[in-house]
């Protein structure tokens, strides 16, 4: 039988449309089987249960069978939802690119994960999910990056492709995708599906029936394409019938926990309800009675998300880049014993359950993981080729994306006083007219992003320079009308400033999709993207979820800490250097002057293309510090490594100050005042408490592997006697430091900020919180002579 119909015509191909739904069910049987291998198959050593979602596979079969075998093309890129991992790595099972041992070992250590991983993962994945909601709106940032490049030159736009989230109709209370949804309006995304698997159960309960048509009218307003596929083509035949249309309006009347539970009772109870609710239809009733049971519930459950023609059919109308939402009423298990229960969330077929599936669909023991198993030899030779015709089967990994240059060192920006935030806009401002070839390339391949705070984080002169992004042009009033104004933010498709509403969750999701670029549209882009350092918090579960799949960018967090002051206590940060400590995928710095900025981002923007790399995050402040003159550059290498010694212990040696950023002018006066008690203070400036720790722990872990060497924690304070005291102080939260006592057994005595600020200027909120130099000297106090 030939297999090669185009995808536009698969909708009406009868021939095409029996294997989909021979593999379709295939795909069923092999996530099925593969969660239960894993509960009731394989040894448990640990007792616990090791869960899987049946019930939310078999809701998506139909969905992933007709999009992966028909619809997608080989640029698409698609997040699937959380629970319907197994289907994935079903259908990259039947591929050949998934091992018996992934599936065999699913949620084992090293086999399938439970959720689609870009890092974990064995088989191709475009986006991780897990965290519900996220792999959604990450769709629609990833489609505006792929314009971006468009509009840049860096791809053609005959190779663009649809961006798809396969969503669980549950996600669609995540607050995240509907920030998304607006951000996605104002930048007139397109080339976006969203395909919700519409089987109005969640984990705890059904569906609220008031939601039917108002995610219609959400997503209309946002200028979405809404398609809803509620009814089959079994259905929409009987509902042509005399008396179907008593059906139809039966079924869109019927509660939604009503007809889970009739799905569940099965055709003896549709028969009894349907019967006595429509027993004024004679011709209703006729059409009912020439069904049995097994045949009424096919009917009744024949919705369109399980109907492969009816899913093919609208994936073809809409075949054009505006963005659509694809509504797909389907039933939670279906094909399964607990089809249609309200507890079959987590629910897992039992021994004898699944051998009567084995038994319906003709698998014989012992062919339970073949790819093809229960199919006669031609129904699996059409299915086999259907497969392999497959855009999926066809897709070619891109050619690792070039690198981009990095001048060998970033210029520091010139002034006897400077902030680190100041330092940050002066240094991209000279990158943005640097006229050195690898300063304007790397210019060229910067795109910044904030969540309306772009000028009170320094980005302003950048964007000046280097405009907005916009895919049509959006001329500045302002400056056409010459009135003076120190923001000239034209809007236009080659512009590199891509401007947020407030909602960090969206600045995460971009960064995410901006740091996978590379991957997912073989062009590196080395996004930066700003915040007010407190607000982090705001938006960490898109922070982790851009980290777990290895996106790359740089986060600037300004302004930071009580150095903030007049701002008062909800603005001021205090434990976001312990997120930049234990954050992984992320390697936190803490500047305090300028020239340590201009260092650090030149090791972030190669960090960031390292293969073994990551994602920096640099925490800046506002506050303005006297530059010191250096005799020469031999402390950049260790300050790389997380800290140097500004001045190094002398003589005795049995006490040093440990301290980072903003404080530092305080850490000075305190040397000063203590330089006769104390004549040989040492001051360690740390630039990254984070790198110290990291490499402190691996130390540890090391011993185990033989891979032990000193951390430079260790080599650091090797410089200390062995009973050296050490002060610790930053602008956040003491725990950032104080650990560095553990180090070599040291006393400490920790300095910052454990409970919330509050309005001030500096010398008042740093005497009330203890960070001013008299804090500094009663700490030296206290560890020297006990007071």
């Amino acid at each position: 039988m030939d297999m090669t119909v185009t995808s536009s015509a698969r909708g009406t191909d009868p021939a095409m449309i029996a294997v989909l739904e021979t593999i379709e069910t295939r795909l069923r049987w092999l996530s099925s089987w593969t969660i239960h291998n894993a509960n009731h198959l394989r040894d448990s050593r640990d007792g616990l249960k090791v869960g899987g979602h049946q019930a939310s596979c078999a809701s998506i079969t139909a969905i992933m069978t007709a999009l992966y075998f028909g619809a997608l093309r080989p640029q698409d890129k698609v997040a699937v939802k959380p629970h319907a991992g197994p289907v994935l790595h079903a259908i990259h099972y039947m591929l050949g690119q998934q091992s018996l041992d992934a599936l065999q070992r699913y949620r084992g250590f090293g086999g399938a994960q439970s959720y689609p991983s870009r890092t974990k993962d064995s088989i191709p994945v475009d986006f991780s999910t897990g965290s519900v909601g996220l792999g959604v709106a990450i769709t629609a940032f990833a489609s505006l990056i792929q314009d971006y490049l468009i509009a840049h030159g860096e791809m053609a736009e005959r190779d663009a492709g649809r961006m798809i989230a396969l969503i669980g109709d549950a996600e669609l209370d995540e607050g995240n995708i509907y920030e998304c949804l607006i951000e996605a309006y104002k930048h007139d995304i397109r080339n976006c599906w969203w395909i919700v698997d519409y089987n109005r159960q969640s984990l705890d309960s059904t569906t609220a029936d008031r939601m039917f048509r108002r995610f219609d009218d959400i997503f209309e307003t946002c200028g979405w394409r809404v398609e809803t596929l509620k009814h089959g083509k079994t259905q929409r035949a009987v509902f042509a019938r005399p008396g179907g249309h008593a059906i139809a309006d039966w079924i869109d009347e019927c509660p939604n926990a009503e007809f889970a539970a009739l799905t569940y009772q099965g055709g003896a109870a549709w028969r009894t309800r349907l019967t006595a609710d429509l027993a004024a239809f004679p011709e209703t009733l006729a059409l009912i009675a020439e069904r049995d049971d097994t045949a009424l519930a096919a009917l009744m459950t024949n919705l369109g998300g399980h109907c492969i023609a009816t899913l093919l059919e609208a994936f073809a109308r809409c075949d054009d880049d505006k963005p659509t939402l694809f509504i797909a009423y389907t039933v939670k298990g279906y094909g399964l014993p607990f089809a249609g229960h309200k507890d079959n969330h987590s629910g897992l077929m039992n021994p004898g359950q699944i051998e009567q599936l084995r038994g319906d669909l003709g698998i014989a023991d012992g062919e339970e993981w073949a790819p093809y198993g229960g199919l006669g030899a031609n129904a699996a030779a059409s299915a086999r080729a259907v497969v392999e015709a497959s855009a999926l089967a066809q897709a070619r990994a891109l050619a690792p994306a070039a690198p981009v240059p990095v001048p060998d060192q970033i210029p520091v920006p010139d002034g006897a006083e400077l902030s680190t935030q100041a330092a940050f806009g002066r240094i991209l401002l000279d990158l943005a007219k640097s006229g050195d070839a690898k300063g304007r390339a790397l210019a060229d391949r910067i795109v910044t992003t904030s969540p309306d705070v772009t000028v009170s984080t320094n980005l302003g002169a950048f964007v000046n320079q280097r405009g907005l992004f916009r895919r049509q042009e959006l001329k500045d009033v302002f400056s056409a009308a010459r009135i003076p104004t120190a923001q000239k933010w034209a809007a236009h498709h080659a512009g590199q400033h891509i401007e947020l509403g407030i909602a960090e969750n969206n600045l995460f999701l971009m960064l995410a999709a901006l740091g996978l670029a590379a991957p997912l549209f073989g062009t590196r882009l080395m996004p930066i993207g700003t915040v007010y350092d407190p607000f982090i918090a705001r938006g960490l579960d898109a922070l982790n979820y851009a980290c777990y799949q290895d996106a790359r960018f740089l986060l600037v967090a300004t302004p930071s800490g009580l150095t903030l002051g007049p701002e008062g206590g909800a603005h001021q940060s205090i434990n976001s250097p312990l997120i930049g400590i234990g954050q992984p995928g992320l390697t936190y710095f803490e500047p305090a002057f300028a020239d340590e900025l201009a260092l650090i981002m030149g090791w972030a923007f190669r960090h960031m293309q390292a293969d073994d790399g990551g994602s920096v995050y640099l925490r800046l402040t506002t506050r303005t510090l006297t530059q010191i003159a250096r005799a020469d550059t031999g402390w950049q290498d260790d300050a790389l490594r997380g800290g140097y010694w500004l001045k190094a212990p002398s003589g005795a040696a049995d006490l040093a100050i440990v301290f980072t950023g903003a404080i530092t002018p305080e850490v000075l006066e305190a040397a000063a005042l203590l330089a006769d008690d104390v004549p040989g203070l040492g001051l360690l400036m740390v630039t990254s408490p984070d790198l110290l720790h990291r490499g402190w722990s691996a130390r540890h872990a090391g011993r185990w592997t033989g891979a032990s060497v000193p951390s430079h924690a260790e080599q650091l304070l090797a410089q200390l006697s062995s009973d050296a005291k050490l002060v610790t102080i930053i602008d956040g939260a003491p725990s950032t430091l104080s650990w560095l006592g553990g180090v070599r057994g040291m006393r400490v005595s920790p300095l910052g900020i454990d409970r919330f600020g509050q309005t001030g200027d500096v010398p008042d909120l740093f005497r009330s919180y203890r960070l001013d130099a008299n804090a500094i000297v009663d700490a030296v106090a206290e560890l020297c002579l006990g007071k």
